[in-house]
């Protein structure tokens, strides 16, 4: 049987520092993405629709407008 709400697999940039002091994780979730501040597992989040998340995307690889 498999749960109602799996936890989220998160996973870090590849751009992210070695240090482990400036990190932001992500993971795709069923409405989107989520963000958090990898310090603060159990801290806030930030969730975004898959359309935002899409655009914001494109705009780090093609340069915001």
């Amino acid at each position: 049987m498999i749960a109602a709400n799996p936890e989220p697999r998160w996973f870090k940039s590849s751009y992210s520092g070695g240090s482990g002091t400036e990190c932001v994780e992500c993971a795709y979730v069923s409405h989107g993405t989520s963000i958090r501040d990898s310090k603060y597992v159990d801290g806030p989040r930030i969730d975004v629709q898959a359309r935002t998340w899409h655009r914001f995307i494109d705009s780090l690889r093609h340069g915001a407008q």
